[in-house]
Parts: C-alpha cells; sequence; structure tokens
C-alpha cells in the first residue's frame, strides 16, 4: 500500500499540466536580486520565473507576488520574508529553501518537490517557520517539517474526493511541528496529521472531516466548532484542549 501511495504521488506530479517559458532567465533574477538595496527589495512579482534553476538565490524580502514559479528550482534559495502571496509554486523544487515569515497567502503549492528520493530526508527539509499560507490551495508532503506558528487561516488543503483515480492524494503533515500554528477555518479534510505536535495550535471552525490525527499532540489546542466528522483521533493528546465539547462528529467520552 505504501508502494501504491508513492507511485500515485508520482503520477499526481507527471501528470500536472506542462507550463510554458520564462519571462526572464536565471542570469538576469540574479542581476535583480543583486541591484535590491535596503527599503528597496528586488522586485519580481508577476514574472514568470516557470522552470528556472534558481537554487541557492537570495530572495530575501523580494516582491514575488503573482509571480509564476512552476518548477522552478529553489534549492537552499533564501526566500526568508518575500512576499509570495498570489505566486504559483506547483511542483516548484525546495529542499533546503527557508520560507521563514514569507507571505504565501492565496498561493499554489501543488506537488512541491521537498526530497531528492520518494522519501523525506530531514537534511532537505525546507523551513516554514512563521510563514503566511491563509486562503492558499496546498496538496504537498510537508511531513516532519517546522511549521511552527505558521499562519494557515482559511488555507485549502483538503484532498479533492472527484479527483482520486490513481489514489488518495492529500496534505501530508505528518510529524511535523505545527506549535502554535493557525488553522481557523482552514479546510484539511482527510489531511495526514498523525503525531503532528499541534500544541496551542488553532483549529477553530476547520474541517478535519475524515482526517488522521492519530498520536498528534494537541495539547492546549482550540478545537471550538471544527468538524471531527470520520476523523481519526486514535492516541491524540487533547490536555486542556478547548471546546471539545463544540467538535462535530466527536465525543471525547468515546475516543478510540
Amino acid at each position: 500500500m505504501v508502494g501504491f501511495r508513492k507511485l500515485a504521488w508520482v503520477l499526481f506530479v507527471v501528470l500536472i499540466p506542462p507550463a510554458y517559458a520564462a519571462d526572464l532567465t536565471t542570469a538576469q533574477v540574479s542581476e535583480i536580486l543583486a541591484a535590491a538595496r535596503p527599503g528597496r527589495p528586488a522586485d519580481l512579482s508577476g514574472k514568470s520565473l516557470e522552470n528556472l534553476d534558481l537554487s541557492n538565490l537570495d530572495f530575501k524580502g523580494a516582491n514575488l507576488s503573482g509571480a509564476n514559479l512552476f518548477g522552478a528550482k529553489l534549492d537552499g534559495a533564501n526566500l526568508s520574508g518575500a512576499d509570495l502571496a498570489g505566486a504559483k509554486l506547483d511542483l516548484a523544487w525546495i529542499m533546503r529553501a527557508n520560507f521563514t515569515n514569507a507571505d504565501l497567502s492565496n498561493a499554489s503549492l501543488f506537488g512541491l518537490v521537498v526530497s531528492s528520493g520518494l522519501d523525506i530526508s530531514p537534511a532537505e527539509a525546507p523551513i516554514f517557520k512563521g510563514a503566511r499560507f491563509s486562503g492558499a490551495r496546498i496538496i504537498a508532503r510537508l511531513s516532519g517539517f517546522d511549521l511552527s506558528g505558521a499562519d494557515f487561516t482559511g488555507a485549502r488543503m483538503g484532498a479533492d474526493m472527484r479527483n482520486q483515480s490513481m489514489g488518495l492524494m492529500r496534505t501530508d503533515l505528518s510529524g511535523a511541528n505545527l506549535l502554535g500554528t493557525d488553522f481557523s477555518k482552514a479546510d484539511l479534510g482527510r489531511a495526514s496529521l498523525r503525531f503532528a505536535n499541534l500544541t496551542g495550535a488553532k483549529l477553530i471552525d476547520a474541517n478535519l472531516s475524515g482526517a488522521d490525527l492519530s498520536g498528534a499532540d494537541l495539547t492546549g489546542a482550540d478545537l471550538t466548532d471544527a468538524d471531527a466528522t470520520e476523523a481519526d483521533l486514535g492516541g491524540a493528546v487533547l490536555t486542556n484542549a478547548r471546546g471539545l465539547d463544540t467538535i462535530k462528529g466527536f465525543n471525547p467520552a468515546q475516543r478510540r
């Protein structure tokens, strides 16, 4: 079953429609970044940078809002504090990339390439600490990553059950550091959050239907009005969790 799911993920990535030509070359992007000054960040907003090799470049604080980074290689790139609002990062390679405090609100993140093989290596893990994903559409493997303090309010991370002919394609946050993250009103339908650290997380009015939260640490989390219909909370830690009596489809007294 594990092998089939990995194969299904590869097929999902391969079948994403191809992109078109970039507006700039890698050399031109490097020149724009080099010309940036304090108070005058590099402006690449709305540019098509698809399929470019931008590995190890310094985009710190750059304006990439609405940019098309489809299939771009961002391995080891510094995107801390960058404005990626509305950007398209489908199939982008992001091993070792730093997205600390980046704005990824309303961005598209399908099939991110987060490892050089099928198994995720901690040494290749990108960093998303404090990043903003509000309203973003995300179907990606983010297991074991540092997403502490990230803002996922209204993010659309649920599996599309109308298009699952190759097996379940869902967001994988298993084992991730989600300390203090905000998932208020987020769609996490059928997402995997197994053994994730959700200490102090906000899951207010979140859709957790069919999600796998087995073994997750929800100490002090706020689950007010969340929908946990058919969710797996077996072995989850709910110490001091708030709003348990308001969760749809969940009875703490009958927890597995």
